[in-house]
């Protein structure tokens, strides 16, 4: 590739036959899903959007009126946060929109202050947000996805079997997602997983004669979704790999004051996102074996592919900087954990100093600083590379902070706690952290997985205090258990991109999504009572 394409940083062109919805946005209005939709799953679309849309205003009100026994503040609260919760579900309008509308009517209604409202937006996670998403558009723009992901593929051996291609994807996908978002990564591979189906279906053709449809290969299925899934499940390794896992910690840390380093996070979930990966690619080649157990000539299809992108631009090698020195200054502190023993002037120094927000924005500014050509003045990324970054997720993280603190500050976490506590009797930390878990899957498979985690966290976390247990663990699962809607199109914006390719039909999606759905809660509660006990988190 020429310095001047490694610029540009143009997307692959669509190939025949192949829907797709351009760009990974994450919170779409009804007009720009109905394209991947049956006429039934439109219908259904519609009727849920437009009942939420008025339902929202009025359960608001019904709640206000039947919590009159609670403080004005705590009262008021309690309507807007149901009217909040009926939006997310339904998406009657985009979801960080309610976000922020909910944080306006918080000040007019009087239940806080402008300014200790809009202050929390001052959080330095939400510069973690920023930072992550700058350094993932340069990687999309400079081609990096691409190189990557072709050069697992010409590992020797790979190319030449289907079920190792799905698990290769898989690994690649995962792999990526952990520091780029779910959403992003899954855009991005999945125009490479369709060329790689319209290329074993051109064989089969050529072998057997006849016209070979590539939507209808259980290998295209099995691919498809090995991207969606692969993209969720290794967005849990990093606290950067997808929002719902900052969302979470910093509720968590709002809530509890305490912070679970970057270091730490990875330790905890590595072992969790390994069994879970295993576990994937059993349930995915099991329930769509592929019609053919090797590919001929996938091989020199990759080399032709990699030789196309040519040797990588000066964007490529910056942007490669900027990211490692990211990870690097986002280990640093629990690396300098494990040797101090968490303790000590050097430990203290370190961690104050190499905040993740902070190091995230130095990471970034990186790619602005980094000429690709000087005379020009032409850098990295330009700051309108910039603005195509998702900036609902930032706006709905301020705003979810805001809105958990104030269920805090209300009083109404601990009513609301307290009355879960004593109407489910659930109160070990076992009992908890699967209740937390279910709650945080069965929501993420109505609404967006961010929206999921700002429902259940806020009130996992004072349901644990009210029964004596230490809340983190709960919050936690709650976070993966976000993370797992993988049984609908809407569940997910990765499930949506591959749904849009024709290539993954609605059952089929749905039968793995609920295989993988229990498996996951199983492995999620299991696992994050093992490893956080282990690090000290219970």
């Amino acid at each position: 590739m020429s310095e001047t394409s490694d610029r540009a940083g143009s997307p692959p062109p669509r190939r025949a036959g192949v829907r797709t919805l351009e760009g990974p946005g994450t919170y779409r209005t009804f007009d720009e899903v109905q394209e991947i939709l049956s006429p039934a799953e439109q219908r259904l679309e519609r009727m849920r959007r437009t009942v939420g849309l008025f339902l929202g205003p009025v359960a608001g009100v019904v709640v206000y009126l039947l919590t009159g026994s609670l403080d004005a503040p705590a009262q008021k609260l309690a309507g807007i946060l149901t009217f909040v919760i009926v939006y997310w579900i339904t998406e009657a309008i985009p979801i960080p929109v309610t976000a922020v509308l909910a944080m306006a009517l918080v000040v007019i209604v009087d239940v806080a202050p402008a300014a200790d409202v809009f202050a929390l937006f001052g959080n330095s996670t939400l510069f973690v947000f920023v930072g992550g998403f700058i350094i993932a558009e340069s990687m999309r723009k400079h081609g990096l996805d691409r190189r990557f992901a072709f050069a697992v593929l010409s590992v020797p051996g790979v190319g030449t079997s289907t079920v190792k291609v799905i698990v290769a994807f898989g690994a690649i996908t995962a792999l990526l997602s952990a520091f780029v978002s779910n959403t992003a990564t899954a855009a991005m591979m999945m125009p490479i997983a369709a060329g790689i189906v319209a290329f074993l279906a051109g064989i089969m053709a050529a072998q057997s004669g006849e016209e070979v449809d590539p939507r209808r290969l259980r290998f295209a299925t099995a691919l498809m979704l090995m991207v969606a899934y692969g993209a969720s499940v290794g967005g849990l390794l990093t606290p950067v790999g997808s929002p719902p896992n900052l969302i979470g910690r910093g509720l968590i840390e709002e809530a509890t004051g305490q912070t679970i380093p970057f270091f730490t996070w990875m330790v905890l979930a590595f072992p969790i996102v390994l069994v879970m990966f295993v576990a994937l690619c059993v349930i995915l080649v099991g329930l769509n074996r592929p019609e053919a157990s090797r590919i001929d000539g996938v091989e020199e299809y990759v080399r032709q592919e990699r030789a196309a992108l040519g040797p990588m631009g000066r964007g490529g090698r910056n942007t490669l900087i900027a990211f490692a020195v990211a990870v690097v200054l986002w280990v640093t502190p629990g690396a300098v954990a494990l040797v101090t023993g968490g303790e000590g002037p050097v430990y203290e120094t370190v961690t104050a100093r190499l905040n993740e927000g902070a190091v995230a924005i130095v990471a970034a500014s990186l790619l602005f600083l980094l000429p690709i050509d000087f005379s020009r003045r032409q850098f990295t990324i330009s700051w309108n590379d910039a603005a195509r970054i998702d900036w609902g997720t930032i706006l709905l993280f301020g705003a979810g902070i805001t809105l958990g603190s104030l269920l805090g500050s209300t009083g109404l976490a601990k009513t609301i706690g307290g009355a879960l506590s004593d109407t489910l009797g659930v109160s070990s930390l076992l009992g908890l952290t699967l209740l937390a878990t279910v709650v945080a899957v069965i929501i993420s498979e109505t609404t967006s997985n961010t929206a999921s985690v700002g429902v259940v966290v806020p009130i996992v976390i004072p349901l644990a205090e009210a029964a004596g247990v230490n809340p983190v663990i709960p919050a936690v699962a709650a976070i993966f258990g976000a993370s797992f809607g993988f049984m609908l199109p809407v569940s997910t914006p990765p499930n949506a991109i591959v749904y849009g390719t024709g290539m993954v039909p609605i059952m089929k999606m749905v039968r793995s999504g609920v295989v993988f759905d229990v498996i996951g809660i199983v492995l999620i509660v299991a696992g994050v009572m093992a490893m956080g006990s282990l690090l000290g988190l219970g």
